[in-house]
């Protein structure tokens, strides 16, 4: 009989392990769901400014036509990759969409009286606030993803996490094209 308690007591306190972890885990998932919902508010009213940017550098500059094309084109791509909730495809999208935003950017330089547009100057303030949002809910979010996946990879958690359909998920990374785009990043001075 006594043999029977110490059974049941292990029994319990594996119990209690198990039952700590998998919520510790879908904690941590939570707060990762939450950080991506960050990005994508981010990511809207990025995509909501553009229209407005772009016809704004119309105006001054209608014969660039290509590069009004590239930035309606990168748009509309990184609304469709982040509707499709793909991380890895989103983050993508909008590295080519960072890029065709510097492109865009570089025209607006060659156009001393779009400069001095008070629209164009107010919408580009917005437009650097809204990337610094961005920048900060990337970083939240990975930071998210790494704790989640540390956790998820640790003994003992990771005997049930798999179990309990838990995966290592991927990080809201800068894309290459992004990179070389702010490498190659025209000056712009007001």
């Amino acid at each position: 009989m006594h043999a029977l308690w110490i059974v049941l007591g292990i029994v319990g306190v594996i119990v209690v392990i198990v039952i700590m972890l998998y919520n510790r885990i879908v904690l941590l998932a939570q707060t990762r769901k939450t950080a991506l919902s960050d990005i994508d508010v981010q990511l809207k009213q990025r995509h909501d400014l553009i229209p407005n940017l772009v016809n704004t550098v119309k105006g001054y500059a209608g014969h660039e036509k290509e590069v009004f094309e590239k930035v309606t084109e990168a748009r509309a791509q990184a609304m469709q990759a982040r509707a499709g909730g793909n991380v890895a495809a989103s983050a993508k999208a909008e590295g080519l969409l960072g890029g065709a935003m510097m492109n865009l950017m570089g025209v607006a330089e060659n156009y001393p009286q779009l400069k001095a547009d008070a629209n164009f100057r107010q919408l580009q303030s917005d437009l650097t606030d809204i990337e610094n949002k961005i920048a900060a809910a990337r970083r939240f979010y990975n930071n998210a993803t790494q704790e989640y996946n540390t956790a998820i990879k640790q003994f003992p958690a990771v005997m049930i996490a798999g179990t309990f359909g838990f995966h290592e998920e991927s990080f809201f990374e800068v894309d290459e094209s992004e990179k070389q785009a702010v490498k190659e990043a025209p000056q712009v001075n007001f």
